[in-house]
């Protein structure tokens, strides 16, 4: 039946079919309530589970609206347990609402239903963070964060109401000009991607999670959400290269002076009204019994925006201080939502909903990202080698596969083969690259190359003067190399569904070429069942995946 490409069933997955004329529309539509899990090429599959209908609910979509859209593009009569789950699931958001409270250092948590409210009492870790009151309970305000996550975990998310602080004014503007005098705007999904996350100011906005592919330009989208709120901004990213990367764009693309800027990091302790911190200085502590000396830059200070990029790697002790700092409007950044760790609820409650996302392949389609091709080539080991694998134990199989030297001869064909493109050649293990540096006498960057001679590596890569660098896994996440066209990936973090996304990712920056994103694996070892992992997830997202077998002199990559 053209022209309705839904399949619904009982179990709450979706599948729309590809093929069908509006194919395009509906699966507009479907994004803003369910989850895409797959993308192969002729049906997208979707689930309607419970975050992403929480996050539909927090962005004012109601459940006969989510019913009317399924009916109105479904192929067949919808299951009726469908729709009740729907109904059942959406009607959970905003049962409980929090509220300010009777003075400045306690919120109110109100629910009208007797059974919840028992049910939240009775609960053992969020009973003892709840004082009744009425048809509701007080929480003291430095449990805002806290009582959220406990509410998720019971299936009640929580709508917050409750007001946000200013913080201390710094406006900010967008240049319409960049330093190289290039012309600078934002394009469409941008402005919309900042607009979701503002709002009108309303309670319930100025926290949540924006999703966009890397390439996409999620930093743009971060100063954009900065000139719009106009606010003291703590943003705090993955590593040192990131810091100074947000440094170059906020002089790049907005009005403010360097004197504005501040670095927070190992090597400096610099608070600015635009700060930018990574992870690991905020996380370091003299050892496991004490406390996180660096949590205090965010208390310290009057932030009107906290903005977390990468926000799928948010270490776990800062969403202790997150969950303090819940009256601070707070912006998450991210190419996917996958948590190796299952922490999503974490960031839904703490950080907030997602407020915008778009797939990779629709930017893809409008020429915003490369076109990727992905290819997996199984090499052989050599028979000393294979010998060595089958007598080591489980733990170190992994790495033996992954060191594979017949792995070098690959990379070297590979290069032959583009030799006009920059190429990155990624990996896990340091003695592997160390050694493939060498050999292709290529600038090596692992984790203890310093900042300085890293970024200059990086900045001969841009433009040039090194067509080709080695890098660990310190190049998976906030690196800006938009002249990359090539990845080869020789080793990774076992079958991390993450990790390839954010490799992938390294190539997709917007060019006139396409982007190739080799991955080398050993034949026959368990190299093959993480790829086969990593592959099920980028042919998930509508990735062209191809495999193919190496032999010596026999084997060569088409381009």
């Amino acid at each position: 039946m053209k022209n309705r490409p839904l399949i619904a069933q009982s179990d709450q997955s979706l599948l729309l079919d590809a093929h069908d004329p509006a194919f395009d529309e509906a699966r507009a539509e479907l994004s803003a309530f369910a989850t895409l899990e797959k993308s192969p090429e002729h049906f997208h599959s979707y689930r309607l589970d419970a975050l992403s209908l929480w996050n539909a609910a927090s962005a004012g979509l109601t459940a006969d609206a989510v019913v009317a859209t399924l009916e109105r593009w479904s192929r067949y009569e919808l299951p009726a347990s469908l729709g009740q789950a729907v109904r059942d699931t959406m009607a959970r958001f905003g049962r409980i609402v929090m509220s300010e409270g009777p003075d400045d250092r306690t919120l109110r948590l109100s629910c009208d239903d007797r059974f919840v409210r028992a049910e939240l009492a009775g609960s053992r870790k969020l009973g003892k963070l709840l004082t009744p009151d009425g048809d509701g309970f007080l929480v003291a305000l430095t449990e805002r964060g806290t009582v959220k996550r406990e509410l998720i975990r019971l299936g009640w998310p929580a709508l917050d109401t409750a007001p946000l602080l200013d913080g201390d004014p710094f406006p900010l503007r967008l240049k319409a000009t960049r330093t190289n005098g290039a012309p600078f705007a934002l394009r469409p999904y941008q402005e919309d991607a900042a607009a979701a996350f503002a709002g009108r100011g309303a309670p319930g906005t100025g926290y949540g999670v924006v999703v966009m592919p890397c390439g996409a330009g999620k930093t743009v989208v971060g100063m954009a959400t900065m000139a719009a709120i106009g606010r003291k901004t703590l943003i705090v990213t993955t590593n040192v290269a990131a810091v100074h990367q947000w440094m170059d764009e906020l002089l790049d693309k907005t009005d403010i002076s360097r004197d504005d800027l501040g670095e927070y990091t190992g090597a400096a302790k610099d608070v600015r009204p635009v700060t930018i911190a990574t992870y690991q200085v905020l996380t370091w502590r003299p050892d496991k019994e004490s406390d996180f000396p660096h949590f205090d830059l965010f208390r310290r200070e009057r932030w009107g925006l906290i903005i977390y990029d990468e926000v799928h790697l948010l270490p776990a002790p800062v969403f202790r201080v997150v969950a303090e700092i819940q009256a601070i409007r707070r912006l998450g950044l991210t190419a996917t939502l996958v948590r190796e760790d299952g922490l999503q609820e974490d960031v839904f409650s703490l950080i907030g909903p997602k407020r915008y996302d778009v797939p990779w392949k629709e930017l893809e389609a409008k020429g915003f990202i490369a076109e990727a091709f992905c290819r997996e080539i199984r090499v052989p080991m050599a028979d000393d080698e294979r010998m060595r694998y089958v007598a080591c134990g489980t733990r170190e199989r992994h790495r033996v596969a992954a060191e594979n030297p017949i792995k070098a001869k690959v990379v070297r064909e590979i290069l032959d083969n583009h030799p006009q493109d920059l190429v990155m050649v990624i990996g896990q293990f340091l003695d592997q690259l160390r050694k493939l540096a060498a050999e292709l006498n290529a600038p090596l960057i692992t984790g203890s190359t310093p900042n300085p001679e890293r970024e200059r590596i990086y900045a001969d890569f841009r433009t040039g003067r090194v067509r080709t660098i080695v890098v660990s896994k310190v190049a998976n996440f906030a690196i800006d190399l938009p002249d990359a066209s090539v990845a080869i990936q020789v080793s990774g973090t076992f079958g991390s569904r993450q990790e390839e996304a954010q490799r992938l990712g390294r190539v997709l920056r917007p060019k006139e070429k396409n982007s190739y994103f080799y991955s080398i694996v050993s034949r026959y070892t368990v190299e093959e069942e993480f790829a086969d992992n990593r592959r099920r997830f980028l042919t998930e997202q509508g990735y062209r995946y191809t495999i193919e077998a190496w032999e010596e002199s026999e084997w060569a990559p088409t381009r």
